[in-house]
């Protein structure tokens, strides 16, 4: 298991994001030499925790939640062959991209230890937006990202900061006792809403947002729905 590239992006207008600033960082690209990972700050005023990469919608991008995006490259290797043409590292806007490394499977709260020092703990799933679909220019990619076999990718905040470079080795260093995985939360936030109560055994773990989805599904259906 390892990291094939560390990526990043510059803010650059488009006209397909609803971003404040009409920018976006999207566009990823395999950074040489070591780069520098850390907690970025909390939701809404942290941005990426990745140097040099930008982040341009706080709203729904960034924060210790959200620090790192990482995506398998089996799984992108998967879309090259639906799409049709080449997806280089970086093509879905991750950080890291990796190889033998069961991204999606990871459960919520997993943690990785990536090079000699960086710990990252998995705390959710990708949900595909409007940024993303106009980056990707598929018709529509919202619901065919969602709906893949392929996996979301995942979100994850950082625990020991370091630094990073392609090529390191990354270890499973613990998986918490729950089965709640990126796969089966990404399930519950998108297709199959029925199963967000059960995701709260990962609450401790889970990014705020989905967190924050779960725990008002639960309370709405606490009594069944009407």
């Amino acid at each position: 298991m390892k990291l094939l590239s560390v990526n990043a992006g510059r803010a650059r207008a488009v006209g397909y994001t609803d971003s404040a600033s009409g920018t976006t960082g999207i566009d990823k690209r395999p950074v040489e030499g070591p780069v520098r990972v850390q907690a970025p700050g909390p939701r809404g005023v942290g941005a990426s925790g990745v140097a040099g990469d930008a982040v341009c919608d706080l709203r729904f991008h960034g924060g210790d939640d959200r620090a790192v995006y990482a995506f398998a490259r089996e799984d992108m290797d998967l879309w090259e062959g639906e799409l049709g043409r080449p997806l280089a590292n970086g093509s879905f806007g991750e950080n890291l991209t990796t190889l033998g490394l069961d991204v999606n499977g990871a459960l919520i709260g997993e943690r990785w230890r990536v090079g000699p020092d960086v710990v990252l703990e998995v705390t959710g799933g990708r949900i595909p937006c409007r940024t993303f679909a106009g980056f990707v220019e598929e018709n529509g990619w919202v619901r065919r990202f969602t709906q893949s076999t392929a996996g979301p990718g995942a979100l994850l905040r950082v625990i020991v900061p370091g630094e990073l470079r392609a090529g390191d080795p990354v270890e499973v260093l613990h998986r918490p006792d729950h089965d709640i995985t990126v796969s089966v939360l990404h399930r519950a936030a998108t297709t199959e809403r029925a199963l967000l109560p059960s995701t709260l055994v990962a609450a401790e773990w889970m990014e705020s947002g989905l967190l924050e989805l779960a725990r008002t599904y639960a309370e709405k259906y606490a009594t069944g729905p009407s």
